[in-house]
Formats: structure tokens, sequence, C-alpha cells
């Protein structure tokens, strides 16, 4: 397993969720805690308060690139491509992870089975994140 993995591993045991793990990674690698912040991600856990609409990974991962892109106080500016990344991972997250599980909702993904949420979910985060840093990138 990767280091990457690892950490959303450890950081699962410790009761985060998808949109959760996705900024305390981020903070991590910033050497940062925001507790507000990570407690307010949690609203987007599990579809929404886990009522299985879209996805928190893709949520959390909007939300991510807001983090580093948007305005945050008042002298400071939204990078210029803010919106325009936001829109290409929610357009990669269609294609790539609703093509492969019927949809974007965390209900469609689970498809029911509650043991999916070991076996999808990690891999639908990792692949998230790591989308958000390539964005990031460009």
């Amino acid at each position: 397993m990767d280091e990457l993995f690892d950490r959303m591993l450890e950081m699962s045991r410790k009761g985060y969720f998808c949109s959760q793990i996705l900024l305390k990674l981020a903070l991590e690698d910033e050497e940062k805690e925001n507790p507000d912040l990570i407690r307010a991600m949690g609203g987007l856990c599990g579809g929404m308060g886990f009522s299985g609409g879209l996805c928190g990974a893709l949520t959390g991962g909007a939300c991510l690139l807001g983090y580093y892109l948007c305005k945050g106080e008042d002298d400071e500016m939204e990078d210029e491509h803010a919106n325009e990344k936001i829109t290409k991972l929610v357009r990669w997250f269609e294609e790539q992870i609703g093509s492969e599980y019927g949809g974007t909702d965390c209900a469609v993904i689970l498809d029911g089975n509650p043991s999916h949420k070991m076996t999808r979910c990690p891999k639908i985060v990792q692949h998230t994140y790591e989308k958000v840093m390539e964005l990031l990138a460009e």
C-alpha cells in the first residue's frame, strides 16, 4: 500500500469520512490543524448527512479545490481558474466514478451494500485527492 492510502486508512479508523479526510490531508500537508473546518466538512459525508445524495468525495474535492483557490479573506483574490478547475473535477468524477458505479450519488455508489464503504470509498477518495492535486499542479 502507498503512503497516501495508509494516511487515509488511519483517518478512517479514527472516525473521519470522505470529505473530512480530503481536507485533513491538505491540512496535514501544510502542518496545520483546523477542527472547525473538518467538523463542517462532516456535513458532506455519506452524500450530505448520510442521506445518500451527491458523493462526499466529489463535494469534498470541490471544497478542497476551493480551499486552495477561492477567496477566504477580504484582501485575497480568488484564483482566476478556480471555477474552471472545480468544473473539471466534476466532469472527471462523472466520467470516471459515475460511469463505473452508475452515478455520482453515494446511495448509487454503495448500491445498498454497506460493505462497499470499505471496498469502494477508499479508492474513490484516493483518486479524487490525486485528481485535485493534478488540477492544482496544472
